[in-house]
């Protein structure tokens, strides 16, 4: 424990724990700190017995038939790799070698790479990167960058056994990157994966094998109960790939089993996983059709609960999915490739949604706050979404009870919205403090987005990324609605409450809360209504409580989307750029007047108005998202600010601008004027 981190909140980060992951905890640290101080205690103890056969040659991972971005051969043999987008040089340069990261091309006279001759002493290569991020030397010892090497079929096989005896050289058994059991998981299911492929009759082919039978007495002593979550899962995965490469049936059963155990605990009834995160949802699911497929390869019975498991992951992804195809990065979150989608979802799957009977709200399991009315139309509960249509009037709305994610959608409007628990109560690493906040597509495109995660070194970007802020939600006093801190800890969490969630010919609407802000003065809680109709989205926030407070409702925009100011009067287009700029009017001025602030927002596909009611004023700053690791991009964020005494109410709108000569077909209801702008 450090001086800096107040021991309450190191109590209300493990509060949630259960009594075997702090025992583990103990007992993990303890063993790696024995194996790096004495490694070769460690190879004595774990020298684990070789497999007796190989994968079927039949069988292509996930990762052989989706493979990463990687480098190109001739780019590792000259020494230098990409991983997560970042080159580094693993050689020493010399004047032979080339000091970019472009593709190296042969030699005109022999084929083989330039600067192949410092690649010729692997040896003497930097295997430990020890000043690269943490995530990029994990993915270094994870060794699926060796798969570019099964696209040359003479040169391939030769320059994988050279590097990888330089390799084991190099890395001692403890080293605590390369021999973390996580990576550790990753790398014996390549190798297995590789080894036909690789290392079957090269000079490396008893080290691979070797190698493979210590990472089996490893990792059945270094299984992360500590952590739990896609680690474990991770953990069996390689176990039962280690086990089918030795015709274990025993082992292959017994791990398969503990799979199946932890999948009951970690897949969600409406088909998430456990973690909140679309992103480990994926590789989750990757994992298991990676076992499903092994096991069938092999001659195996695969279970009925696994196939299941998949089943349910595969039609919760289809349910969030934006209707750009794209998977959302809610919580931590990173592109997923297209291709690899497409292996995911190889066709659409569309259960029938189950219906609950009558009025009445709708509650996801949480402690429930002071209730808010509630609306009596017919609420819709489900576990997948209908087939995708074009866009139409009528709305739709979807919830996935334990996951906490609500998909509304009406005419080109798409939301999705999260109104769950942040995280499991055992497991807060990959949590962000973005209760109550959504994402809104427009004609198919993202108009408001996640800020992303670019990082998990700890630090202030880190803290960024996870906190409130940067997320479209209402912040109090720039608090954070749960406590996230560290790059994967979180003490105190938002209690979420669902009041209400309904839609009725083409107005679909969602209600909820949560006291995340109850630890300050006068204990604020957030209530907040979505409204949407082809017409637009009305969101109206409630902030309950006592005292003087200040408080941000934020729309964080997608890149390429431009903010500006608007006349009050939008069939006059006067507007003005901004940079950070404050807009607005007194609380008096506005009551007086009546009047609402309004930003002009514009996409690619034209223009939309964004308003609000309240006593408060804009502020659009520039923000940042995040387009890969360690990769930003500038996009505008706009805050409706107020200060006043709680409770505080506001009313935004997002709709079509009207320009003079009429409104555009469908933006306004019977009733409606062009000048009622807190109504939609």
């Amino acid at each position: 424990m450090t001086a800096s981190v107040p021991l309450g909140r190191y109590l209300r980060t493990t509060a949630g724990l259960r009594p075997v992951q702090l025992g583990a905890r103990v007992r993990l640290r303890g063993q790696r700190a024995v194996l790096s101080r004495h490694p070769g205690l460690g190879e004595m103890l774990l020298r684990g017995r070789p497999p007796a056969e190989s994968w079927p040659i039949g069988f292509l991972p996930f990762d052989g038939r989706c493979p990463p971005a990687r480098p190109m051969f001739d780019e590792i043999v000259a020494g230098r790799l990409t991983l997560l987008g970042h080159s580094r040089d693993l050689c020493p340069r010399d004047s032979n070698t080339p000091a970019t990261g472009t593709p190296v091309p042969p030699t005109p006279t022999t084929g083989t790479p330039a600067g192949a001759g410092a690649a010729a002493a692997p040896a003497r290569w930097d295997w430990r990167q020890a000043d690269a991020p943490l995530l990029w030397r994990y993915h270094l010892h994870y060794w699926d960058w060796a798969w570019a090497f099964t696209t040359e079929a003479v040169q391939g096989p030769a320059m994988f056994a050279r590097l990888y005896l330089a390799w084991r050289t190099s890395v001692a058994l403890g080293d605590p990157v390369a021999w973390s059991p996580y990576v550790v998981s990753l790398r014996a299911w390549t190798l297995c994966a590789l080894w036909p492929r690789l290392a079957r009759g090269t000079p490396a082919e008893m080290a691979v094998l070797a190698d493979l039978g210590v990472c089996r007495s490893f990792l059945r002593t270094h299984l992360e109960t500590d952590v739990g979550g896609n680690h474990l899962l991770k953990n069996y995965k390689a176990l039962i790939g280690l086990a089918v490469a030795d015709d274990d049936a025993r082992g292959r059963r017994r791990w398969v089993d503990a799979l199946l155990r932890e999948l009951d605990r970690q897949v969600l009834s409406d088909g998430g996983h456990y973690e909140r995160s679309p992103t480990y949802h994926c590789q989750v699911l990757a994992d298991l059709d990676d076992v499903a497929g092994l096991l069938t390869a092999a001659g195996h019975v695969v279970s009925g609960a696994l196939l299941d498991a998949a089943g349910r992951m595969r039609a919760w992804l289809t349910a969030v999915l934006g209707p750009d195809g794209v998977v959302p990065t809610l919580n931590d979150g990173f592109a997923v490739p297209a291709e690899a989608l497409r292996l995911l979802l190889p066709a659409p799957v569309r259960p029938t949604p189950i219906a609950v009977q009558g009025p009445g709200p709708v509650p996801i399991p949480a402690p429930r706050l002071a209730e808010m009315p509630t609306s009596t139309s017919q609420s819709t509960v489900g576990t997948v979404p209908r087939p995708r249509t074009p866009a139409s009037d009528r709305a739709d709305a979807l919830l996935l009870v334990d996951s906490g994610l609500a998909v509304l959608t009406a005419g080109p409007w798409h939301l999705l919205a999260d109104v769950g628990l942040p995280c499991p109560e055992e497991l807060p690493a990959h949590a962000h403090a973005d209760t109550l906040a959504f994402l809104l597509w427009h004609d198919g495109r993202p108009l408001l987005v996640d800020t992303g995660t670019s990082t998990y070194a700890p630090g202030p970007d880190r803290d960024a990324e996870r906190g409130t802020a940067a997320h479209s939600t209402v912040i109090v006093d720039h608090a954070d609605s749960t406590e996230v801190w560290g790059a994967f800890r979180a003490g105190r969490r938002a209690r979420p409450t669902l009041v209400t969630m309904c839609h009725h010919e083409n107005v679909a609407t969602l209600a909820a809360g949560h006291d995340g802000y109850r630890h300050l003065p006068g204990r604020p809680v957030h209530w907040r209504t979505w409204r949407l109709d082809p017409s637009g989205l009305s969101v109206d926030d409630r902030i309950t409580g006592e005292g003087r407070h200040h408080v941000e409702v934020l729309f964080h925009f997608a890149p390429g989307v431009s903010v500006t100011a608007a006349a009050a009067d939008t069939r006059r287009t006067s507007t003005t750029s901004i940079g950070t700029t404050s807009i607005g009017t007194s609380r008096n001025a506005a009551t007086r007047s009546g009047a609402t602030d309004a930003l002009t927002v514009t996409t690619s596909q034209g223009r939309l108005v964004l308003r609000a009611g309240g006593p408060g004023r804009w502020v659009v700053r520039s923000t940042r998202r995040a387009v890969g690791w360690s990769r930003t991009v500038p996009a505008y964020t706009a805050a409706y600010v107020i200060d006043a005494e709680l409770p505080v109410a506001v009313r935004t709108t997002v709709v079509h601008e009207v320009r003079s000569g009429g409104p555009r077909s469908g933006n306004l209801r019977s009733g409606d004027t062009e000048s009622s702008p807190a109504r939609l």
